[in-house]
């Protein structure tokens, strides 16, 4: 790969990867109900409203579940793989390739995001608690609800919370579940972001 090619996957990649990080903020705040007045949340109305609004005249949202934005992630996904291949000098993928990587790139960036946003959520809770942030409000928003469930299962222990580090296990894992089905997908790992 030339110094041209990789600079330009670099690039698509990269811009890439933080629109796909948008459109999937706007699919989980909508499916998990978070403010829409939030600042942030008007953000990312915005910066996906143009382009999930044609798939959303064919693909309405069903209550809190909004397929348009899932399938806008997917056709982003799709068009990052697509230009970095060409880019490196592949042909035309096949759409089904194509469309199941761009499934497994989208779970990766899922659990990626409940990854960084739950150590986020412990760091914050250390050192600024009682932060108004629109932002830190936005990321408990998102977390809360996946964290719930642990919390009942493991209550707190003499006032520290371990419902976390299974959190951690269990995203670990499933981490390893989509690296692995990858694998046997023989997905490229230069192709697909986040994998």
């Amino acid at each position: 790969m030339n110094a041209f090619a990789q600079a330009g996957t670099y690039l698509v990649q990269t811009l890439g990867s933080v629109y796909l990080l948008i459109v999937m903020l706007r699919f989980l705040l909508q499916l998990l109900r978070a403010d829409f007045q939030n600042p942030i949340s008007q953000f990312v109305i915005k910066a996906t409203h143009i382009p999930s609004r044609p798939i959303r005249k064919l693909l309405p949202t069903y209550r809190t579940f909004d397929g348009a934005t899932l399938v806008l992630a997917i056709l982003v996904q799709w068009l990052v793989i697509q230009l970095t291949a060409t880019i490196n000098g592949a042909s035309i993928i096949h759409p089904g390739h194509a469309i199941s990587w761009s499934v497994l790139g989208i779970i990766s960036l899922v659990l990626n995001i409940y990854f960084y946003g739950l150590l986020a959520v412990i760091i914050l809770s250390w050192v600024a608690p009682y932060n108004n942030h629109p932002a830190i409000a936005l990321l408990y928003q998102i977390i809360e609800p996946v964290t719930a469930p642990f919390r009942r299962l493991i209550p707190p222990l003499g006032g520290l919370d371990l419902s976390p580090i299974f959190m951690f296990l269990v995203i670990g894992m499933l981490q390893r579940f989509v690296n692995a089905l990858a694998h046997s997908m023989l997905l490229p790992a230069a192709v697909v972001p986040g994998i």
